[in-house]
């Protein structure tokens, strides 16, 4: 599944939402200034890695599929991308100064991924993984669009990670030093279409059969023109940070 956003790279470009501008704020802050190399992990076609070049270092990007890969390649001719899984992906001699993870350490192995992250690091190293968590600024827009799930799903509707996952994974592997947790919240007005291209480069989306596609679409399209065309979202953006030990 870490590759199933290939079949949509430039819709995927085109729609996913970056990052607010204070989480660079607090990479920097916390690592203590500008790092002297960033590896950009999962990089997809570089929502994060445009945020990481404003630090000014050179930046790695680790993507796994060769669709994503070009996209980001061709949006960043400045940054070197290895077109390799994270777990297959050899770090450089005494490790880098900054490890960035955008909304995709849930497809890094997660027996091994904390381990990966820890002796990529430089001893010091600053490990930063963020994601953007999409929800709703109206309970009524969250229940009606909830419904439409439920219409297709039955009531056994798949639980979603909770939204400090990442932290509470990088606190429990016990690798790490001053892990911390911040959160930012954005409430953008999408409209119908938009909301629809959005669904479609999520991975639970992604892995329906057409048909149930097609219908969760139709009723997406349905509830949100019910509910006057446009819906606020509330894009919940959170940082989990820590140290590699000296």
């Amino acid at each position: 599944m870490s590759t199933v956003f290939g079949e949509v790279a430039a819709l995927y470009d085109d729609i996913r939402p970056g990052y607010p501008g204070e989480l660079l704020d607090a990479v920097l802050a916390y690592h203590g200034g500008a790092p002297s190399a960033v590896v950009d992990i999962g990089a997809g076609t570089g929502q994060g890695t445009a945020h990481l070049l404003r630090l000014g270092a050179p930046v790695t990007c680790v993507e796994p599929d060769a669709r994503m890969a070009a996209v980001l390649a061709a949006k960043f001719p400045q940054v070197r991308v290895a077109a390799v899984a994270f777990e297959d992906w050899t770090p450089p001699p005494g490790g880098v100064d900054l490890l960035a993870c955008a909304s995709a350490w849930h497809w890094m192995d997660p027996p091994t991924r904390a381990r990966r992250a820890h002796d990529a690091l430089a001893p010091g190293g600053t490990l930063a993984v963020f994601h953007n968590r999409f929800e709703y600024a109206d309970p009524a827009s969250r229940e009606a669009l909830d419904e439409v799930f439920r219409a297709v799903d039955g009531p056994e509707v798949e639980p979603r990670r909770p939204p400090r996952f990442a932290y509470d994974d990088i606190v429990a592997s016990g690798l790490f030093e001053d892990v911390r947790a911040v959160e930012w919240h954005r409430y953008p007005e999408v409209t119908t279409q938009g909301y629809l291209r959005l669904t479609q480069t999520f991975a639970p989306f992604r892995r329906r059969p057409e048909p149930e596609q097609r219908a969760v679409l139709a009723g997406l399209a349905a509830a949100i023109d019910g509910l006057g065309g446009r819906i606020t979202m509330d894009i919940r953006t959170v940082l989990a940070i820590g140290h590699r030990p000296r």
